[in-house]
């Protein structure tokens, strides 16, 4: 016995003989076509302007503020790690490239004292790592070094690195990379006290 098609307003349900009807895909916009890059090369004028470089008390362009730079001057220098036991180290490294360029004087002793009292006051910031940087120019050592920390500037070693004979200047600030002290060597031969006789 058949049973009776349910039954709504529009007639008895009949199940579907097809698959339901899907909606077919979106078609993409078209789009613009895209630049072409020109394929001819650039070419440069002949010759080029620079800007003038800035006068004293006149803004850089670059907002950053400059790197420590030796121009023009033979220069060495090395990056230790800041244990205590680095101012030994140091001291062979600066004494021996120093002997290297040619220059006998300062003495050992000298170089000693000084690049000690450098490095201990670069070490005692407590940083990480030390770099130290030597350079000559006109018959003189440049020799500083720091301690890539933003340690204040400490004075207190200024009155033992000027008492270093040949000792020409030195300094301590503070820049981007951290403390930074700094002493002036003179490289020629010390001149000898003559008294005249009575």
């Amino acid at each position: 016995m058949n049973e009776p098609l349910p039954m709504d307003g529009k007639g008895p349900k009949v199940p579907p003989t097809y698959p339901p009807r899907t909606p077919p895909p979106q078609k993409k916009p078209v789009e613009p076509p895209r630049p072409q890059p020109a394929t001819k090369p650039v070419t440069k004028p002949a010759t080029t302007t620079s800007l003038p470089l800035p006068g004293p008390g006149q803004a850089r362009l670059d907002a950053r503020r400059p790197r420590m730079t030796v121009r023009a001057r033979r220069a060495a220098n090395w990056a230790l790690t800041a244990y205590p036991w680095t101012g030994t180290q140091a001291v062979r490294k600066v004494t021996d490239t120093v002997r290297a360029w040619g220059y006998p004087h300062p003495d050992d002793t000298q170089l000693e004292r000084t690049v000690r009292l450098l490095v201990d006051a670069a070490t005692a910031d407590h940083g990480r790592r030390i770099s130290i940087h030597l350079a000559d120019q006109d018959d003189m050592l440049l020799i500083a070094v720091l301690s890539h920390t933003h340690a204040a500037p400490d004075d207190t070693i200024l009155a033992d690195l000027a008492a270093v004979p040949g000792t020409a200047s030195c300094g301590t600030d503070t820049s981007d990379e951290g403390r930074r002290v700094w002493a002036v060597l003179s490289t020629e031969r010390p001149r000898t006290r003559t008294t005249s006789a009575a």
